[in-house]
């Protein structure tokens, strides 16, 4: 299935622009300008190629990079396909324009590029990890200021599913919101909070209550307008007596289980195989490495 590619491109373009004026204000290019004017001023071709394995993400966003930061060149897809998986060497894309315009704009592209193709690779592995089971892989807020529409779409690029876009269009209650609730008014505070949402100048898109104990937990499966809780922290035990909880009061398929905390690439499977839908995995936005690319000059 091919990703959404929308993204805010407006605000794409808003932060090239602060990136340009950082990388080249106040006196431009200092380096290009000792070249020959010949060779300053001279057309090249370039080739974006993959020195690592992994998924490339970018199709939709290097013709607005390049709009932006070199709008003289001339940018021919090798790859088709939005998202596709890369080989060492393998060529992605091919570039002609402006020498002078190319240098200057080479590492802010590469830097966008290589963020969200590696955004997309460890995402992409999360999800092959847990191939074969009913759990998804989920995004967190745990993104870059400023960047979080292409962080999610570099999720998606690689096969993994956005959690809210932010504190605006979903509930999320946590313990914080809960915070010296006894145990014993747990269900009736969430039951009261929830009946506040018609109140709300907007209708959330779902709503999501934490918990960190299956005692809570239990508490929670009395309170009707619940869509996902979020078990936190909780052992691959508890995780498997959470389903089996949900299950038993009649409620699976209405309320789905979603898992957060610690998951890693070698105990991701084992969490998926408790029986949750959804694993969150703050990791794959602000712990990804780069894919390594490179924009190389052709004869």
């Amino acid at each position: 299935m091919t990703p959404s590619m929308e993204f805010d491109r407006k605000k794409l373009e808003e932060f090239l622009r602060i990136a340009r004026a950082e990388d080249l204000e106040p006196h431009g290019d200092l380096t290009s300008r000792l070249l020959p004017e010949t060779s300053y001023n001279a057309t090249a071709h370039w080739e974006v190629v993959a020195r690592r394995a992994g998924r490339f993400c970018g199709k939709a966003v290097l013709p607005v990079l390049l709009d932006t930061l070199a709008p003289e060149t001339r940018l021919d897809w090798v790859q088709p396909d939005e998202c596709h998986d890369v080989e060492p060497g393998e060529a992605v894309a091919r570039l002609s324009g402006r020498v002078s315009q190319m240098l200057a704009a080479e590492r802010l592209v590469l830097n966008f590029l290589q963020h969200l193709s590696g955004v997309a690779t460890l995402t992409r592995r999360f999800v092959s990890a847990v191939a074969g089971t009913h759990a998804k892989i989920y995004d967190t807020r745990k993104t870059m200021p400023g960047l979080r529409d292409l962080q999610r779409y570099a999720v998606r690029c690689g096969g993994g599913h956005n959690h809210r876009s932010g504190l605006y269009d979903a509930v999320l209650i946590k313990d914080n919101h809960l915070a010296g609730i006894p145990i014993e008014r747990l269900a009736h505070a969430v039951f009261e909070m929830l009946n506040k949402i018609e109140t709300l100048p907007s209708q959330p898109a779902f709503v999501e209550v934490e918990c960190d104990g299956l005692d809570q937990m239990a508490e929670l499966l009395k309170v009707v307008g619940i869509d996902v809780v979020l078990l936190d922290n909780f052992s691959t035990d508890d995780l498997r007596s959470a389903v089996e909880l949900r299950d038993s009061a009649g409620f699976r398929g209405k309320i789905e289980l979603e898992a957060s905390g610690e998951a890693t690439l070698e105990n991701v499977r084992r969490i998926a195989e408790t029986g949750v839908e959804r694993i969150a995995v703050g990791a794959i936005t602000h712990s990804a490495p780069i894919l390594d690319l490179g924009l190389d000059i052709k004869p």
